[in-house]
């Protein structure tokens, strides 16, 4: 068995005894001869083991100390404790050498920790201001770093999130698609891309997934697909329509004068009448059309959001509609524009309202941070098909053209603002909001020339 080695200290009081036992030995010899007397040689002996104290004393203390107190920086170190620094570091010897080199690691070290702890802290920030939902998962599929987008799609706590399975949370789907895919998740209606990376913590792979809202730059493609078939329709219909109207027209004034049977001609007017009345009204038809792939772009103006929905509460007669004050507000935007889109909203709710029982329109406005938030609410009997409701011509109306809604949508998106409709949660209806910056956006939207 391999026997344990003498401390430092040990050795140095050993070294320290050999070196001085030359003397006593040479000591002993001259008492031995009777050379020295007996108090001569105490005296010798005594002045020896005195000045063997005092050298390793010394010794001790200029080398295994400085040794213990670099040991005690190092372990501080070993502890993220970075405020200990070795002493003698400015020595031109072997031991201030080694204190330098400790210090600049001390140094290196507590550097290393700050950049880390301001990488953290950046991280984090970035993480609570990011609107993209980002989940982390470890190779167990146990979510392990959330952020507050992905708390609200989920609809957790990050108590009751944090360390669940991803088929826990509903996310196992997403785990297994591929990358750059296209997905809804739950009841929310917007479109997610997701963009998947993989890392490694400690060691093990973890898998990062992050949800980017597409929602909006689909709909403006499709929006753009939209324009352009209404475009080349509109042109080719319009090109048709007008010339069948007249020719109608030209013959059915024709046929006062012309002899025949009465029944014969009695039919011929009534044909003619109606090839002249469905042309006229399809042509109106598809003029309301154009006017998607026409909206100007919108004259900005200082506009009293009070005193806008009074004018547009007013023009509806057909069923009672409260007007709720809000605070004083204004916005710069385009009066034409904005009450052309709340009297379709409006249009919108009283006809929802009058099929199921005549019940009041409540609408309202209000201020939320720097948005102006309009809201008009009716007793209807809510929303069936929430994902076509700004498709154009998409209607459930008889003798709905299915232009209101992605007008008015596209009136606040050329605002910088948004309209949301939903059934309501506290009783039968939908809610329309519209949300409008009360500051103008610094890039105005594109508009394409039809």
């Amino acid at each position: 068995m391999r026997r344990p080695r003498r401390s430092a200290v040990r050795r140095a009081w050993l070294q320290c005894l050999l070196l001085t036992s030359p003397a006593l030995a040479f000591a002993a010899i001259f008492f031995y001869q009777g050379q020295l007397s007996g108090t001569l040689a105490a005296l010798l002996a005594g002045g020896i083991l005195l000045y063997m104290v005092l050298v390793a004393s010394a010794l001790i203390d200029g080398l295994v100390r400085p040794l213990q107190t670099l040991s005690n920086v190092v372990a501080s170190l070993r502890e993220s404790d970075y405020s200990f620094r070795a002493r003698g570091a400015g020595a031109h010897d072997a031991l201030g050498e080694l204190a330098g080199e400790v210090n600049a690691l001390a140094d290196l070290l507590q550097r290393q920790r700050v950049r880390s702890l301001e990488a953290t802290a950046l991280l984090a920030r970035i993480l609570e201001v990011m609107h993209a939902p980002l989940f982390a998962f470890d190779r167990e599929n146990s979510l392990q770093l959330v952020n507050d987008a992905g708390l609200k799609l989920l609809g957790l706590p990050y108590a009751r999130s944090f360390g669940r399975s991803a088929r826990e949370l509903g996310l196992e789907d997403l785990l297994r698609a591929p990358d750059q895919s296209t997905h809804s998740f739950g009841a929310n209606p917007a479109r997610w891309l997701l963009r998947k990376a993989v890392f490694r913590q400690e060691g093990a792979p973890h898998t990062l997934l992050l949800l980017a809202d597409v929602s909006l730059a689909l709909q403006e493609e499709e929006q753009v697909a939209w324009k352009r078939l209404i475009r080349v329709l509109g042109h080719e219909l319009s090109n048709s329509l007008a010339p069948i109207k007249s020719i109608a027209g030209s013959l059915l004034a024709r046929m006062d004068r012309m002899e025949g049977e009465e029944p014969e001609l009695h039919d011929f007017r009534r044909g003619l009448s109606v090839i002249e009345s469905r042309a006229d009204a399809l042509h109106r038809f598809v003029q309301s059309y154009r006017r998607l792939a026409q909206l100007p772009p919108p004259q900005l103006r200082r506009v009293e959001a009070g005193a806008l929905l009074e004018r547009v509460v007013l023009l509806e007669q057909r069923l009672q509609v409260e007007l709720d004050p809000g605070p004083p507000a204004t916005l710069r935007a385009d009066p034409d524009q904005l009450e052309q889109m709340l009297i379709n909203l409006l249009a919108n709710a009283v006809d929802a309202s009058l099929a199921n029982g005549s019940h009041p329109v409540r609408a309202t406005w209000s201020v939320v941070g720097s948005t102006l938030q309009f809201t008009i609410e009716d007793r209807g009997m809510g929303i069936a098909n929430v994902e076509n409701l700004f498709v154009p011509f998409y209607t459930t109306k008889q003798k709905g053209s299915g232009v209101g809604l992605a007008l008015a949508q596209q009136v606040a998106r050329a605002h910088g603002g948004e309209i949301q409709l939903a059934n309501r949660k506290d009783g039968e209806g939908a809610r329309a909001i519209v949300r409008l910056p009360m500051t103008q956006p610094q890039t105005a939207p594109r508009y394409e020339e039809f």
